[in-house]
């Protein structure tokens, strides 16, 4: 089935859509971008994820051709019109098209934003058989832009390393700087040591994830410790459990870290009830 789509201000069938080749978002990269999660038809976290992206777009100077609650409807509207049960919305605004290539912005007044949404159908998504056994990692070292907390379309590295973790046969890699885990490619990262879940304090260095913000709340909830710091990869192989969280995995378990079985290699109960309590309390929610 076509796809239904959304570019500036028009739905149309995906074989359809155009953006200019002048589109900075082509040219520089120079854009933001959200992922949406879908279950039961709604969507996951809509407000954070809405709220990040405004973010994004202040740090960057960048205009939003339109409003949060418009910016609502249109997913809602995809969602229904591609018959979306459990998968994703991904949105991306650029600087636009100006008609021509120039390292300097141009002027918002004359050139908007482009904005573009569309779908994937992702069926199972919730019930992922990768999360009863658990993702193996490699670590590789992080040597993205300083300004990781903007949610850019600059994803070369983290595709990269995705790659070089696919050549190793494992599932994905940890980003390491001067000696520390940042983050995963596309996904904050976690060690649990006891009843304590650590993971890496906000700051440029990493992405404030939606998820993560929403795991850490329900975790202390849950009477959970959290410990916000850097974490070594040597201390996160002597681990008890390890995970990562995204709006597209929710939490999954990391069973290995370069060939090392964390804790007994299988998925344990701290992670395994953060991902029940992460989707029930999110279904709840849902928009």
């Amino acid at each position: 089935m076509t796809r239904t789509v959304y570019v500036n201000g028009d739905y149309l069938p995906e074989t359809e859509a155009k953006i200019s080749i002048f589109d900075r978002g082509f040219l520089m990269a120079d854009g933001v971008y959200e992922v949406t999660s879908v279950l039961d038809g709604k969507l996951i976290d809509f407000g954070g994820h809405a709220k990040r992206l405004e973010r994004s777009l202040t740090e960057l100077d960048m205009a939003s051709p339109v409003t949060m609650d418009e910016l609502l409807e249109i997913h809602r509207e995809l969602v229904r019109a591609n018959g979306i049960v459990e998968g994703l919305v991904y949105l991306q605004i650029t600087r636009g098209a100006p008609g021509d290539r120039d390292f300097v912005f141009p002027d918002p007044a004359t050139t908007p934003s482009t904005i573009v949404l569309f779908t994937q159908n992702k069926p199972g998504l919730a019930d992922s058989p990768q999360s009863k056994v658990g993702m193996k990692v490699i670590g590789i070292d992080d040597i993205r832009w300083g300004r990781r907390d903007i949610k850019t379309v600059q994803l070369l590295y983290p595709s990269m390393g995705k790659m070089m973790a696919k050549k190793a046969g494992v599932d994905d890699a940890w980003l390491i700087e001067d000696g520390f885990v940042t983050e995963g490619t596309s996904n904050n990262a976690y060690i649990v040591k006891g009843n304590r879940i650590i993971t890496r304090n906000l700051g440029n260095d990493i992405l404030h994830g939606i998820t993560r913000a929403a795991v850490l709340r329900f975790a202390r909830e849950a009477q959970m410790e959290i410990e916000e710091r850097a974490f070594t990869i040597d201390e996160a192989k002597k681990a008890d459990e390890a995970f990562i969280t995204s709006a597209s995995a929710f939490v999954m378990p990391v069973v290995e870290i370069d060939g090392v079985a964390v804790g007994a290699g299988t998925p344990g109960a701290v992670t395994r009830r953060l991902r029940e309590i992460y989707l029930d309390e999110s279904r709840r929610a849902a928009v």
